[in-house]
């Protein structure tokens, strides 16, 4: 069973507030830098991974490779940004590691690499690979390490991989008590209305055997309420609802797309934005 929230000092949520204005600063300047890459992605997926490294999973900078660590896959590549600037954060690299995410030589690749890169477990690049990793290290792990459990954050659309399904049958036939998945179904603003829970999805994993529990992915108390209340028997599924883009000012159509570069004038509009929230 996953580690209980609270139990690891986890910090206040103004504290992870504070963070994850901080990783949204570093991720805006990673890929100006970069001049490649979408906020999107990585600004929804934010506030799970600062929620995660603030004491959910039992990880330490100064121990990144302990055996009895928690391991953590990251299937939705795209958020990899994010993924990189909670690391620093939290002290598996130095800070200005960041600068040169992408470069040729860098610490930070495009899509994380274990064996470059403390603080990462698995390399995940095509949609769809996550769960699969994720369980075949859980049941290695389940009796070489007893201590050690397995998360793994996918995105919603990852659900239309075959190969997703594929594992979550084998998960669900034997389901290891140290798997948890994090499905993350991130909206664009104008859609989301009152619809965090996401009834048919969530129904549509329950109908399979699934132990489903529905957060606010911006909102550390109702992950973490969702995160203890999780079966012990069962595949347990977290469903995190994110806006996508969380955290960005409204911007005229277009700025920030999928496929945009950041200039210094939107990346200064994006920086004093992030300053005014925290002030």
């Amino acid at each position: 069973m996953p580690g209980e929230p609270g139990t690891r000092g986890t910090p206040s949520v103004d504290a992870l507030r504070r963070r994850a204005l901080a990783v949204r600063r570093d991720i805006v300047g990673m890929l100006k830098m970069a001049r490649a890459g979408s906020l999107l992605p990585p600004f929804s997926a934010v506030d799970i991974l600062v929620w995660l490294y603030g004491g959910i999973l039992k990880v330490c900078s100064e121990a990144p490779l302990e055996p009895e660590r928690d391991r953590f896959v990251l299937s939705r590549a795209s958020a990899a940004p994010a993924l990189y600037a909670v690391l620093a954060e939290r002290g598996f690299f130095e800070r200005d590691e960041l600068w040169g995410y992408g470069r040729l030589g860098s610490l930070l690749q495009g899509t994380p690499e274990p064996r470059r890169t403390p603080g990462v477990d698995v390399s995940c690049g095509a949609p769809g690979m996550g769960v699969g990793i994720a369980l075949g290290l859980a049941l290695a792990l389940k009796d070489c390490r007893p201590g050690a459990n397995v998360c793994c954050l996918l995105g919603a659309e990852e659900l239309r991989a075959g190969s997703t399904w594929e594992s979550l049958d084998r998960a669900l036939a034997s389901p290891p008590a140290n798997l948890t998945l994090i499905v993350e179904h991130a909206r664009v603003p104008e859609k989301v209305g009152d619809a965090f829970g996401s009834p048919e999805l969530a129904s549509r994993l329950s109908s399979l055997g699934c132990d489903v529990r529905c957060a606010d992915g911006h909102d550390y108390d109702s992950l973490t309420e969702a995160w203890a209340s999780l079966s012990k028997d069962r595949l347990r599924v977290v469903l995190a609802c994110t806006v996508r883009g969380k955290g960005l000012p409204p911007l005229r159509e277009g700025v920030l797309n999928d496929t945009s570069i950041l200039d210094h004038q939107t990346t200064e509009l994006l920086l004093r934005s992030l300053e005014a929230v925290s002030s």
